[in-house]
């Protein structure tokens, strides 16, 4: 009755059904650790935030690299601004996303070193390739409250070092490269100023990172799930059906013709 499921057809139909089913049960679980990957995320970015702000060489210094449980941790710094080296950050969103530059200024300490601190987004000019308009930064020495970020990458962040910028322009904010810039001593990393806001509200400051949505992730994993069980349940319709029409054909073999009425 169910021979017909050992044709090459029906066959290969159920070897790609076998495939399918433990292909999507796989992918529900990428999605899966996505999700719990991206919880644990909103978790880490609430906590920092929400930290009490600790001095920056408390937890980076020079040549450190920022690990991830330091991301967005509220840190402090006092010093003294050195706009003479201050440099843009090309292709940078705003909040609404207008492309223009972040403004990275060195805020020099007390003993010398230096940490990067990133005052916030301000738009291009006419000239895309000329310096900006940015408002000056204080002057004098200065408290500052920000964001720790780690160093930028091009294999970290997608964006292309490229060479060959206008004089003050970089395409990553990268404590090594400005060390070299700078000819001194600059902790790993870098702030996100968050306090004290900009006088005019430029630069435009950056906003918090997201840490309340937790995107579709679980979603999909119960959506690659449900496929997985649908397979079979498909399969067996199939065969079912493939039955059903296999004895209604014989049944209409089997059947004679009737032969015409005769014509008076």
């Amino acid at each position: 009755m169910y021979r017909f499921v050992l044709t090459r057809q029906w066959v290969c139909l159920t070897l790609i059904a076998l495939a399918l089913i433990p292909a999507m049960i796989k992918l529900g679980f990428w999605q899966y650790h996505r999700h719990e990957h991206r919880v644990a995320q909103n978790e880490l970015i609430a906590g920092n935030l929400s930290a009490k702000p600790v001095p920056v060489t408390e937890v980076t210094s020079p040549g450190h690299q920022v690990p991830r449980s330091d991301f967005w941790r509220a840190v402090t710094a006092t010093g003294t601004y050195d706009s003479a080296h201050e440099v843009v950050v090309r292709m940078r969103t705003d909040n609404d996303d207008k492309v223009g530059f972040h403004v990275l200024t060195p805020l020099v300490l007390a003993d010398g070193r230096v940490v990067l601190v990133n005052r916030g987004w301000v738009a291009g000019g006419d000239d895309p390739r000329a310096y900006p308009p940015v408002p000056a930064a204080p002057s004098g020495e200065v408290t500052v409250t920000g964001r720790l970020k780690a160093d930028e990458t091009s294999g970290g962040s997608g964006i292309k070092d490229r060479k060959g910028l206008p004089d003050r322009q970089v395409m990553l904010i990268n404590s090594a490269q400005q060390a070299q810039y700078l000819g001194k001593q600059v902790l790993g990393g870098y702030m996100e100023l968050t306090a004290p806001a900009p006088a005019g509200g430029s630069p435009e400051p950056i906003a918090d990172p997201d840490h309340d949505s937790i995107g579709p992730h679980m979603a999909y994993a119960v959506q690659w799930w449900l496929f997985a069980a649908a397979v079979p349940v498909g399969w067996l319709v199939l065969v079912r059906r493939e039955k059903r029409d296999r004895a209604a054909a014989a049944a209409a073999g089997a059947t004679p013709e009737r032969e015409p009425a005769p014509t008076a």
